[in-house]
């Protein structure tokens, strides 16, 4: 995971909150001054950092390369903080690096941000120095962290409120694991037409990955995204062609400990993110480009899964097309076409109840 370091020098009247949020977030990196460093005294597992060097911290950030104090009270890794404004900044940014041995660097573009981030990341990945972009806003922050689709290592953010931490934690935890079981089909029915949804993503999806897609909150069928080239059709790596208006998506929940929630697809527009997931359960989060709605006819599929005394019903419904495809338990991708009832097809068993996509407690007949 992304080293991200909250700036907690400041003692500010929802200070407090901040710090318990950032905790159940499991951030464990601080930057802290004389007037909060008592606040995280003899807390186990986490990290400090100070520019200060009277103070006990795990880091000391020196602000120029001839700023090593002839005092030290602690044995603190070292690390630099500088300013880019020109092209001789990021010049003098790697000469410094050279100059003392430091653990990590903290960089902040006022200007140019992403040209110099690159550059700095093409020097610096290879070796043992941590880049660190001090960044001001959730979306600088995105931005630092995918540059150059390596990113840098970390960022320094100061956040304001207490959803500026839970977004934080969105970026940084992108791929996580979704389980997934077997189903077996039961039945499969012809539909003469319905409106079917296209999911197209601004990322290139591999073989074996998809989109969970489900007529109820029950359970969720893998669809196989369109990376397969045939004679008919060139492959679409980025789409997924995954049900009709009706049904479910998993998408990324903002809830605390609720790793999705879901929207019908009749929802989706670009922009949005949406959760894609592997046949070995590996998820991650992806944006949408586009969603192409059409008439086409289809089949609805309905699928059982024994969970212990009880059996666990399961539809879906997809495009009548040789190019749609869901995924079996060994990881291979079985056209729709010629699925059969019997067959084994893997699924995510739901959350249960829902109410606009977050899960709620309450008993509700989905059939």
């Amino acid at each position: 995971m992304k080293k991200v370091i909250l700036n907690f020098e400041v003692k500010e009247e929802n200070f407090n909150d901040l710090v318990q949020e950032a905790f159940n977030m499991n951030f464990t990196d601080y930057l802290i001054s004389q007037e909060t460093e008592f606040e995280f005294k003899n807390i186990e597992r986490i990290t400090t950092y100070s520019y200060n060097p009277n103070i006990e911290a795990d880091n000391l950030i020196l602000l120029t390369s001839n700023d090593i104090p002839s005092e030290v009270k602690t044995e603190a890794n070292l690390g630099l903080y500088r300013e880019i404004l020109t092209k001789k900044d990021e010049r003098n940014i790697i000469e410094d690096s050279n100059k003392v041995k430091v653990k990590f660097i903290i960089v902040k573009a006022k200007n140019w941000k992403v040209i110099p981030f690159e550059n700095l990341i093409a020097e610096l990945h290879k070796t043992d120095i941590d880049l660190i972009a001090s960044v001001e806003t959730i979306k600088e922050a995105e931005l630092m962290l995918k540059t150059l689709q390596l990113g840098t290592d970390g960022i320094l953010f100061k956040p304001q409120n207490v959803n500026d931490i839970i977004e934080l934690k969105r970026l940084v935890v992108t791929e996580f694991s979704i389980k997934l079981n077997k189903a077996k089909i039961t039945n499969i029915q012809s539909i003469s037409e319905s409106e079917r949804v296209c999911v197209d993503t601004t990322s290139l999806l591999k073989e074996g990955e998809g989109m969970l897609i489900g007529s109820t909150a029950k359970g969720f069928v893998l669809v196989q995204a369109e990376v397969y080239e045939t004679q008919f059709v060139s492959s679409r790596p980025f789409r997924v062609n995954a049900g009709d208006v009706s049904a479910y998506i998993l998408v990324p929940s903002d809830i605390e400990n609720q790793e999705y929630k879901t929207k019908y697809l009749s929802e989706l527009k670009g922009g949005d993110k949406v959760i894609v997931v592997k046949y070995n359960g590996d998820a991650r989060i992806v944006t949408l480009g586009r969603v192409k709605i059409e008439t086409r006819p289809m089949l609805r599929f309905e699928l059982e899964y024994k969970k212990e005394n009880e059996i666990v019903k399961v539809n879906y419904i997809g495009q009548n097309a040789e190019t749609i495809r869901l995924i079996k338990p060994d990881g291979i991708a079985a056209s729709i076409v010629d699925l059969k009832v019997g067959d084994d097809i893997l699924i995510h068993l739901g959350l249960g109840a829902t109410h606009f996509g977050t899960k709620i407690d309450e008993n509700i007949i989905e059939k």
